[in-house]
């Protein structure tokens, strides 16, 4: 389903998407409902006054968590002016509130014949997202003199939907209806309560914090309100970098959610409307975006992760000892075992970068309490690191899924099926290393050995580990350079041939620091080259290659979160030109989408279109493209923790302007970071 005629709202990982006129009409293939806890609890919402469908006048995009639907029965004319407005507000706060208000502007009374049409198929998230809706259990609706109840059960596994109203309604099985009589000029009320329960063994209710009903909204501005005045501060003379920023907080706060074992404590969420739940690379990854702005999220999200680290081998869940969780899922599907999220394991880049994140939040921190908290999950990762991720006994991370029916076959981040190939087009055999994997092992390492040296007491170890990274750094740099097009192949296969092709994943490497400095220069070039840059950002893919597709999801589009470490290892290097360059083009581009970069847009050239093009099933909000603008601030400004203080090293986009960020936590308690861009020559006038 297209987004342009489609209405969402969100908090954490319970959300509504719904039509323009605040109408859900499900199939088992659309992602419009209300979903909470990876299952759909309405499929069905349709509101009629005297069996009549309403028309759309406008909605409001209140906040993240709230809309607001003006409607008029029948089609408005310039002739014929409607009678009756009708109003729905609505909140999504766990639960679900709906407000419906009804004003009679006719001169003479009316009486109307209120309903609202409800049921639920209940639809596990992966069956609505692989379009098979197969349900096992039994669907029930049990109708009270003061509620409707909704219902599915299979075994122990129990989803309820209750909806009750604070006016007088009769319920039946396909929903409820009013008796409304109004007189000239008069108005009519009703708020409509949905409530989501997840009923696991022994009858236990698995919702995630719900709040009570009528305090939803009051609770959700307050904390949004607490959530901005705690973030630090932009000012902009270009008023896109404060308005983009800011709606990336908004945002942020939209995507956290709070799973039961953290006690309110919250992590980002990956992004709606499919990935609204936890994933091991997505989360830390946006954790690194953020750490300046947000970084109570790394904490929570360290703690986490490291909460459901690998502990045995499990062919399943690809699993191991000391490995991070990909993904984590609480519908019908995992709990059953159809599908492997509970929690799955099949990535290869999560483990290595959660100890990135742990060293660079307590770089930014000073949290020694949590990097001594996690050092036995640290060391487990590294175990993981040398003992099980080389499957082929040559020094490097590799990958092969054990669950070859439901598990992920590609499990670096560009993981759909044709994303990995040689520069004919063919795909390699597995296992298969990715090149940026083993940039994030050698980060991995040197960061450890601090942790080691500084707060673990085990100088031996940290020896150790800083030899094992410059082993690392010195075998990458001879088998994976291609020679002849001066840049680093995008992975090997088990017989060590290059899948020789030009990717941004080059980017990455200069990110963890595993480039010679001599090899960065031409890195550089190729980043901001014709072949990768399109004019908004840097290709996955380079044009020219057999799979080069400007809307390839992972062979050509443009996706922001990649551009946005792409610029931070070019900062890395020194290549501060270059790295401006791509903030430019990014935040250029974030303002077509009102703030909101989205998952991935189109790789075509900047000079063909006048707007970027979005990929049509982007997700939109998502984690990682909501913490690009955060990062991208990071990398203009230079800002980097050293010896316990921030140090500023600005260097904006010529055009940019002043920049201010105010009130940067951490360490060094609170510091502001100021710029200017340099002037645009060609730009004066006289």
């Amino acid at each position: 389903m297209g987004q342009s005629n489609t209405v969402r709202i969100l908090d954490g990982n319970t959300f509504v998407v719904c039509e323009d006129t605040g109408d859900i009409e499900a199939t088992p293939s659309e992602p419009t409902g209300l979903f909470s806890i990876d299952t759909r609890f309405l499929s069905t919402w349709v509101l009629t006054v005297n069996g009549e469908r309403l028309n759309s006048l406008s909605y409001d995009d209140l906040q993240y968590f709230e809309s607001r639907f003006f409607l008029v029965p029948g089609v408005a004319t310039h002739y014929v002016d409607a009678k009756l407005s009708i109003i729905r507000e609505r909140t999504v706060g766990g639960s679900f509130c709906e407000q419906l208000t009804i004003l009679n502007h006719d001169e003479k009374p009316v009486d109307l014949e209120v309903r609202m049409d409800a049921a639920s198929d209940f639809a596990d998230l992966f069956q609505v997202k692989d379009e098979i809706l197969n349900k096992k259990g039994e669907i029930y609706t049990e109708v009270e003199s003061d509620r409707l109840r909704l219902g599915y059960r299979r075994g122990n596994f129990r989803r309820e939907t209750v909806i009750s109203s604070s006016m007088s309604a009769r319920y039946d099985s396909r929903g409820f209806a009013y008796t409304v009589h109004l007189e000239p000029n008069e108005q009519w009320d009703a708020s409509i309560d949905v409530q989501t329960h997840a009923v696991g063994p022994g009858g236990r209710d698995l919702r995630f914090g719900l709040r009570k009903h009528g305090t939803e909204r009051l609770a959700l501005q307050h904390d949004l309100e607490k959530w901005i005045a705690d973030a630090p501060k932009v000012n902009s003379e270009h008023g896109r970098v404060a308005s983009t920023y800011r709606r990336s907080l908004i945002d942020l706060a939209a995507l956290r959610f709070s799973p039961l074992s953290l006690g309110g404590a919250t992590l980002p969420a990956a992004g709606l409307p499919w990935f609204m739940t936890m994933f091991g690379r997505d989360s830390i990854l946006t954790c690194l975006q953020t750490l300046p702005f947000t970084p109570q999220l790394s904490k929570t999200t360290l703690r986490i992760l490291a909460s459901l680290q690998g502990s045995r081998f499990d062919d399943f869940r690809d699993e191991d000892p000391g490995r991070i969780l990909h993904e984590m899922r609480y519908g019908e599907t995992a709990a059953f075992e159809e599908q492997p999220h509970s929690p799955y394991y099949g990535s290869v880049d999560a483990t290595p970068l959660f100890i990135v994140l742990l060293d660079e939040y307590e770089r930014w921190s000073g949290d020694v309490a949590l990097v001594k908290e996690l050092e036995q999950e640290s060391r487990a990762a590294l175990r993981w690191i040398d003992n099980y991720a080389d499957l082929v006994g040559t020094g490097y991370i590799w990958y092969e899924r054990r669950n070859t029916d439901t598990g992920l076959e590609n499990q670096c981040w560009k993981d759909s099926w044709d994303s990995i190939s040689y520069s004919d087009g063919t795909l390699p055999p597995f296992p298969r290393a990715t090149c940026e994997v083993q940039g994030y092992a050698y980060d991995a390492k040197v960061r450890a050995a601090r942790l080691a040296r500084e707060f673990w007491d085990d100088p031996g170890f940290a020896d150790q580990l800083e030899r094992e990274a410059a082993e690392l750094k010195e075998r990458f740099n001879r088998d994976w350079w291609v020679d002849d097009g001066e840049y680093f192949a995008l992975a090997l296969d088990p017989d060590g041939r290059q899948c020789d092709i030009l990717s941004s994943n080059i980017g990455h490497l200069l990110w963890s620091g595993i480039v010679e400095p001599e090899r960065a220069e031409k890195l550089a070039a190729h980043l901001v080259g014709p072949r990768l840059f399109s004019g908004w950002g840097v290709r996955t893919l380079a044009e020219g290659e057999a799979r080069y597709n400007p809307i390839g999801y992972h062979n050509g589009t443009i996706w922001p979160f990649d551009n946005s470490f792409i610029a931070w290892g070019l900062r890395r290097y020194g290549f501060a030109e270059e790295a401006a360059t791509i903030a430019n083009g990014i935040l250029d581009a974030a303002t077509y989408f009102d703030g909101r970069l989205p998952e991935a847009f189109g790789g075509y050239p900047r000079e063909l279109t006048k707007f970027p093009v979005e990929y049509p099933t982007a997700c939109s909000p998502q984690a990682w493209s909501t913490g690009t603008p955060l990062l991208l601030l990071r990398t203009m400004l230079g800002l980097e923790p050293h010896e316990g203080h921030l140090a500023v090293e600005p260097r904006l986009p010529v055009g940019m302007g002043r920049i201010e960020v105010l009130d940067i936590p951490g360490r060094w308690g609170r510091v502001d970071a100021f710029a200017r861009g340099r002037l645009d020559l060609n730009n004066l006038g006289d």
